[in-house]
């Protein structure tokens, strides 16, 4: 077992939600957690705070802030210049999105989502009082992509906001340059803002690239909010931290009229330190990370191609989400998440949570070790040649 991943004892003894939510006898591969121990600098930083009991008021000179850190990774990573003057600390990025979407919209706007799509997305149109406008990908016969041409069709005079998921939950897509500029004329065109999580931006295997929505500069940038965090690249999701990014002075503006600053709260010193020690120091254990999740991809892709032809996936080009399509294997229960539960012991996430048409698929999290990903697909198999033979 590699020396960052955890054994399922520990992990069963911990509080999270991953090992928690179903009985032992149930392997879990639903909610985006990794099963690996954290970088040794955040851990590092986390421990400082507790040896110091450094739990009062903190106070950090400019350089040494949440701010700095972010627009240096965004530079450094990506060759984007973010701004630390407009980039807003926040506890995580749903807070961002549902702040953002009350910012600039109205109860009963509209709200374009690009389906399938993380579920909070949905809950926070509808939390909000506004109007799900899907724009459902569409099949390349090698990938997800982004339909531009709907995305003119389905957007009408009272849509206001774009929200995006670059890179994409649950496809996996890093969106290609000519996708995004799509998204942004439509934006530029119609006056919308658009808002971009980018939680997944350091989970891109080679071959493929994140492009930050503001790097596309001008009238876009201008009208792009990017919520970003540590907390998915570098397993740290119960530190609370994250960050929200204007692309220009007048929507920081318009953002500030809108939410108060005291709704938006303050950020657990914890998180803050945490994250600052992520971006700035945990590259090489991320570089590690990603050799595993690239194999566990590869062992998800020829485990479809050989073992189980039926179900309909394309290999994610980031995060450790793999989207299955399971229509074709006509399993006997309302859904296949149901089935694997029930029949495979192995939980799974609802197809049908990231929108219409995705009732009949399962998202696999394969953030975990070899051993434990071989016995989720082999337990995943031999429930579907047992349905077979009925």
């Amino acid at each position: 077992m590699e020396p960052f991943a955890l054994p399922v004892e520990t992990m069963r003894a911990r509080r999270g939600i991953k090992w928690k939510r179903y009985d032992e006898a149930v392997l879990p591969a639903f909610v985006a957690d990794m099963d690996f121990a954290v970088a040794e600098p955040v851990q590092s930083a986390v421990r400082r705070i507790v040896d110091q009991q450094d739990y009062g008021y903190y106070h950090r000179e400019d350089r040494d802030g949440l701010e700095s850190a972010f627009a240096d990774r965004m530079r450094e990573r990506f060759g984007w210049e973010a701004s630390p003057e407009r980039t807003l600390p926040i506890t995580d990025l749903l807070q961002g999105i549902a702040a953002a979407i009350v910012a600039f919209s109205e109860p009963g706007d509209g709200v374009v989502v690009q389906t399938p799509i993380y579920p909070p997305f949905l809950g926070g149109i509808d939390g909000t009082g506004r109007r799900r406008v899907l724009n459902p990908m569409v099949d390349s016969g090698s990938r997800l992509v982004v339909d531009s041409d709907g995305l003119h069709q389905v957007v009408d005079d009272r849509t206001r906001v774009i929200l995006l998921c670059n890179p994409h939950n649950p496809s996996g897509r890093a969106f290609e340059r000519d996708e995004l500029d799509a998204i942004g004329s439509v934006a530029v065109e119609r006056n919308l803002v658009i808002v971009s999580d980018e939680i997944h931006c350091d989970l891109v295997y080679a071959g493929g690239r994140h492009i930050p929505t503001g790097s596309l500069g001008g009238e876009v940038a201008a009208r792009t909010v990017t919520v970003n965090s540590a907390t998915k690249g570098f397993n740290i999701a119960g530190l609370r931290c994250a960050v929200m990014h204007f692309g220009s002075d007048e929507l920081l503006e318009r953002f500030r009229r809108a939410i108060p600053e005291r709704v938006l709260g303050g950020v657990n010193a914890i998180g803050v330190d945490a994250t600052i020690a992520a971006w700035r120091q945990g590259q090489p254990w991320l570089d590690q990370v990603m050799e595993r999740l690239r194999a566990n991809r590869d062992r998800v892709a020829a485990w479809v191609a050989e073992v189980v032809p039926a179900i309909h996936t394309y290999p994610p080009e980031a995060t450790y989400l793999a989207w299955l399509d399971c229509r074709r294997l006509a399993l006997p229960a309302a859904s296949p998440q149901e089935f694997f539960l029930r029949e495979a012991k192995v939980a799974l996430g609802v197809g049908g949570d990231f929108g219409p048409g995705g009732e009949a698929c399962v998202r696999l999290n394969f953030a975990t070790s070899a051993p434990i990903l071989d016995e989720l697909l082999e337990r995943m198999a031999a429930a579907i040649s047992q349905a077979a033979a009925l």
